[in-house]
Parts: structure tokens; C-alpha cells; sequence
């Protein structure tokens, strides 16, 4: 179906009275943008009534255009938004634009969170980037799509566990750890962080991109999952919470070794001491 656009450019008349009409006479929404009102019509006929009709009512007050709008397959459009992104030594991106390999991570948007489009979660991996050594063992709480999982095992841990409670989000995880050749050393578990964590270390590295709330009450079980030594690395958390999750993290007794923030979203990676 072709849409017909109509263009009212405004000389006079008040825009709030033709927004009104143009509703009125297209049966739908319009769109007010300074000294214009845009509206649909179904087609090529609908569009000319409702310039007869404008015309008639406000003369020559207004300017009226009508053009046909090209066709939209709004199944695929969204895809435009997106984009190939770098962070650190790794390249993100989802499969109708990245091939995948050693240095990528290939994530198409699922309903599981985590594709490389939120700041979070970019954050995480940024520091993740920066703090894994090849070898570790990692715990990824709250997996989601298992990006940032998939991601370590890129940058060259041993293993990594992903923990999700949401059990609708393991078989996408699952999938996408097929599609980067990820298999071997990744699992994903359907389970609560705060029992499962424990149970899965000592880690080397656990990265918990949650919320504040939840990064807060799994403070404990993260240090029981971590080594002696071991780093932790907290997302999920806007810019403005920093100042309220620093403290308690200093008064649990982990060192902060860095921050960064991404789009308003703030990361912080942080060392358990070996006595600690």
C-alpha cells in the first residue's frame, strides 16, 4: 500500500485549527513541525480530498502539497538504525553486517538483552577488554543474549558461564554462541545469580551488568564465586548512581582499579584482595 503525504505549510492560519481538520478529513494522526502540519492519506484520491477540503475551509492561508510516500517494509527498516561498533579489540555487530571471527562477536537483536546498541553493556566489555587475562575462567551474570559470555572467550578465557534467570533468553544465548563457533567454551545456565554464582567459581573474572538493586544484593555471592585476586565488573548502572554504588563497594573491600561511562551508563571494574 502507497501512502499519499500531505504537506500543509502554514501562512497564516492557526496550525492547532488545520491539525484538527487534516484529522478530520484523513481519519489520521498529524504531525506538527514548525510552520508545517504533516498528514496521511490512504491514497491519491483520499490525498486530493483533503486538500479540497483544507482549501475550502482556510483559502489561501495555506500551502498544500501531496506526494506519494515510498513504500516501507517495516519488517526490515529497523535494521537501518544499526550499525557495526568496536570496543576494545573486538567488533560488534549483528549478522547482515558482520562476518563472524576470532575478533568479532556476531549478535542479531532477540528479546534477550545485549547487542552491542546499549551503553551498559559496551561498558562492560570495554573493561572486560581491558581486565581479562587469556586463561581466566569467567562468570557472566545476567547473560541475556550471552554477548558479553561470548565475548570473553573471544578475548581468550579458558571457559565462561552465563547465568540468566530468564529461561527464555538461554536458547537465544545458545544459539548465538553457535553462530560465533563459541561452543566449546561457553555454558549457559537458567538459574538464580545469587545460588548458581558460588557454586560456579572461583572465577577468575565475574561481570554482573544488572541493576544497581540486584549488582548490590549480589555483592556476597560474587565475592564467594571470585578468586582471591579476582575481578569483578559491575554495569547496568546510570552515571548518576555511581556516587551511590563506589561506597559500598569500597566499604565491602574491593579496590576500583577503573570506571567509564557510555551514553549516561556507567561501569566500573573492581579487585577482590587476595585476603579479602
Amino acid at each position: 500500500m502507497t501512502w499519499w503525504l500531505v504537506e500543509v505549510a502554514l501562512t497564516g492560519a492557526d496550525p492547532d485549527l488545520v491539525a484538527r481538520s487534516l484529522v478530520t478529513l484523513t481519519g489520521h494522526a498529524v504531525e506538527e513541525r514548525d510552520t508545517l502540519v504533516l498528514g496521511y492519506a490512504a491514497d491519491q484520491a483520499a490525498a486530493g480530498a483533503a486538500r479540497a477540503g483544507l482549501t475550502a475551509q482556510f483559502g489561501a492561508a495555506l500551502t498544500i502539497t501531496t506526494r506519494p510516500v515510498p513504500e516501507t517494509d517495516w519488517t526490515t527498516a529497523w535494521r537501518e538504525g544499526l550499525a557495526v561498533r568496536t570496543v576494545g579489540r573486538l567488533r560488534l555487530g549483528p549478522s547482515w553486517l558482520l562476518t563472524p571471527g576470532p575478533d568479532t562477536v556476531v549478535i542479531d537483536p532477540e528479546m534477550a538483552f545485549g547487542s552491542g546498541e546499549h551503553g551498559s553493556t559496551r561498558g562492560a566489555l570495554l573493561l572486560l577488554d581491558r581486565f581479562l587475562v587469556p586463561g581466566s575462567r569467567v562468570v557472566d551474570l545476567g547473560s541475556g543474549s550471552g554477548i558479553l559470555t561470548i565475548a570473553a572467550v573471544k578475548l581468550g578465557a579458558r571457559s565462561a558461564l552465563g547465568i540468566e534467570v530468564d529461561e527464555e533468553a538461554v536458547p537465544v544465548s545458545d544459539a548465538n554462541a553457535v553462530a560465533n563457533a563459541a561452543t566449546e567454551r561457553t555454558r549457559f545456565l537458567v538459574g538464580d545469580a545469587a545460588v548458581l554464582a558460588p557454586l560456579a567459581g572461583p572465577a577468575d573474572v565475574v561481570v554482573s551488568n544488572i541493576l544497581r538493586n540486584v549488582n548490590q544484593t549480589l555483592l556476597e555471592p560474587i565475592v564467594a564465586a571470585l578468586a582471591p585476586g579476582g575481578i569483578a565488573i559491575f554495569a547496568g548502572m546510570e552515571e548518576a548512581e555511581a556516587p551511590l554504588f563506589r561506597p559500598v563497594l569500597i566499604d565491602r573491600g574491593f579496590d576500583i582499579l577503573a570506571e567509564t561511562v557510555d551514553q549516561g551508563w556507567w561501569s566500573v571494574a573492581v579487585l577482590r584482595p587476595v585476603n579479602g
